[in-house]
């Protein structure tokens, strides 16, 4: 089982970091962005298009994505197959598409968690006496709103860097990558019983350390679960 499985976690993890650089940083930026800016026609155009994002499943984003950059333009290749003994690394190209299918999903979420949070931040007491006494509205944003708005975002990350690994059997499947997602629905059809709960027992794993992560890390933004 082990050699089966280990050249799939590398590939599904390569694509899951590809996707995780992409879709985190600016989705947490962008509901910062919009939370702090509220019912502005930005936040309106960026609360529509990630409600779009989530509504359409994975498998419609990906042969979408296909039918534009691979079969109309020609500019990547519609599938991620790779040759024995190589890595997703040695044909970069071929990530860009299932990465941007899980970014679509990722960013969505993310995005409506932060920005959720940062509406929720911005109308506490605390916030407007900050506000109040002086305090320029960067310094409350990066001391008081971000700090205290990214505590359940960071639940929300967390939960999708297990499903990342573990739950790519649709977007895996659409591009025929060879990872942990396509092997699992490999040995659904074979019936093939250890496998299958080799590769179960390994996401139940990666949510557990991702979870824990996310509980750890509570404490560095806000001081008072330390003290809890």
């Amino acid at each position: 089982i082990y050699e089966i499985v280990k050249p799939r976690i590398y590939n599904s993890a390569i694509l899951a970091i590809f996707a995780f650089m992409v879709s985190v940083p600016t989705a947490v930026i962008t509901g910062v962005w919009a939370g702090i800016r509220r019912d502005s026609w930005g936040d309106h155009a960026v609360s529509v298009t990630s409600l779009v994002a989530i509504s359409v499943p994975e498998f419609v984003t990906g042969v979408f994505l296909i039918v534009i950059f691979s079969s109309t333009l020609g500019l990547l290749p519609s599938s991620s197959l790779l040759l024995p003994g190589t890595g997703p690394l040695s044909r970069p190209e071929i990530l860009v598409l299932p990465a941007l299918t899980l970014t679509g999903v990722l960013f969505a979420y993310i995005m409506r968690m932060t920005r959720a949070n940062v509406i929720e931040v911005m109308d506490t007491h605390y916030v407007r006496t900050a506000i109040l006494k002086g305090i320029t509205m960067r310094r409350v944003i990066f001391r008081h709103v971000i700090p205290n708005a990214m505590i359940p975002t960071i639940s929300v990350i967390a939960v999708n860097i297990g499903w990342m690994i573990g739950g790519l059997i649709i977007v895996e499947n659409v591009f025929a990558y060879p990872g942990l997602g396509r092997l699992l629905l490999v040995a659904i059809q074979s019936r093939d019983v250890p496998l299958i709960q080799a590769l179960a027992l390994l996401i139940a794993a990666i949510y557990a350390v991702s979870n824990l992560i996310a509980d750890l890390s509570y404490g560095l933004l806000n001081p008072r679960i330390r003290l809890g």
